[in-house]
């Protein structure tokens, strides 16, 4: 498989896809499919006819659900546009996905994913790993596709992300922008993948001033909403006045309070920086007639537009086989959204980001 082809065809669908995103958020036609979700033990058949090519993929989310409006949303809208594109039906012998509830579904959900007969099976996110691993040695010919870890298998293909280098970025832009010298992180369940984010926003944050303070904290799940948005209350009631969450489900817990602290108070100048996909939508609220929007900006990655490439060319004969592919700011797998960002603060992202594509800022992954 040419390297090449995979890293240029994910640059030019992550452009796209962050210019549909500007445009106008089609993340709703996309989590509409929500509502017809799959159970963890079984995937409906669609009454819909597909097209005369059979292949098919199918994904499974880890805990944090197919609307989490960030990571896993990514994904499936990327699957969904690959149906689109190749004529596909939601379903069996198309597209479709199967929801996680707990860790304990993983097993189960990957297995009736092969026994549907999908040719792709594509696990969303780390925690997936071992699972995923367990049951592609299990069925040598099924693919399994994996986002945000490593396993290895002839039958297998694994896709990482820098997000360090994205939240290096996102450091950047909120040490450019607090009032209070004090910033947080929201993470969801500690980890190397959640380490990345960790690191590089506190060092973005640090390469401005070494005098703003940053607050970390864990939820401890990507699903639990509630904790996280008790978390974003004991920031923000400290001083913190801009949060960067990286929590899936769960950081929809810190725009919740972003948004009732600035609905009970509208003096209050706070901010969230998204993750995974442009989250400029979960930051709007009108108080006392006046739009305000709570999204910093976001910090991106190409979720969606790998898995919708690996889809294509597994189904072209051109899968991956046993390839690390790992996805930075040079290749166009991450970025950041100028969201509602000064124009110093931009122009000081945008100095950074070509200070790490060419090799003079090298941004840590662990914390």
């Amino acid at each position: 498989m040419n390297k090449k082809k995979l890293l240029s065809l994910l640059t030019l669908g992550l452009s796209a896809s962050v210019l549909l995103a500007a445009c106008g958020n089609e993340s709703e036609e996309a989590t509409s499919d929500a509502d017809e979700t799959a159970s963890s033990t079984a995937v409906e058949s669609s009454d819909t006819e597909t097209s005369s090519d059979d292949f098919s993929v199918v994904m499974i989310t880890d805990v944090g659900g197919v609307d989490d409006k960030s990571f896993n949303q990514s994904a499936w809208e990327g699957l969904t546009a690959w149906g689109e594109e190749t004529g596909k039906a939601k379903g069996v012998g198309g597209y479709e996905y199967i929801q996680s509830d707990n860790e304990a579904d993983f097993i189960t959900n990957l297995t009736t994913g092969v026994n549907n007969g999908f040719d792709v099976v594509f696990g969303v996110g780390y925690i997936l790993k071992d699972a995923m691993q367990e049951t592609a040695s299990n069925y040598p010919d099924t693919l399994f596709a994996i986002i945000d870890d490593q396993i290895e298998g002839e039958n297998t293909t694994s896709v990482l992300f820098a997000d360090n280098e994205a939240a290096f970025l996102a450091g950047v832009a909120a040490a450019k922008t607090t009032k209070t010298n004090h910033v947080g992180f929201v993470g969801g369940m500690e980890g190397v993948v959640i380490d990345r984010f960790e690191a590089g926003f506190y060092a973005g944050v640090k390469s401005v001033s070494e005098d703003i303070d940053v607050t970390v904290q864990y939820v401890g799940s990507f699903a639990d909403a509630a904790q996280a948005k008790s978390i974003a209350n004991g920031m923000y009631s400290s001083g913190v006045d801009i949060i960067y969450q990286a929590a899936g489900n769960a950081g929809n817990g810190v725009f919740a309070e972003a948004r009732d602290i600035v609905t009970a108070d509208p003096e209050r100048e706070i901010y969230v920086i998204g993750v995974d996909r442009d989250q400029q939508e979960e930051g709007k609220l009108t108080v006392d007639g006046e739009e305000r929007d709570l999204t910093l900006t976001s910090t991106v990655k190409g979720v969606g537009v790998a898995a919708q490439e690996i889809a294509n060319l597994a189904m072209n004969g051109e899968f991956p086989a046993n390839e690390v592919q790992f996805l930075g700011l040079a290749e166009g797998g991450v970025s950041l959204t100028d969201g509602v960002l000064s124009e110093e603060a931009i122009a000081a992202v945008r100095e950074a980001e070509q200070a790490i594509i060419n090799g003079e800022i090298e941004v840590p992954e662990t914390p």
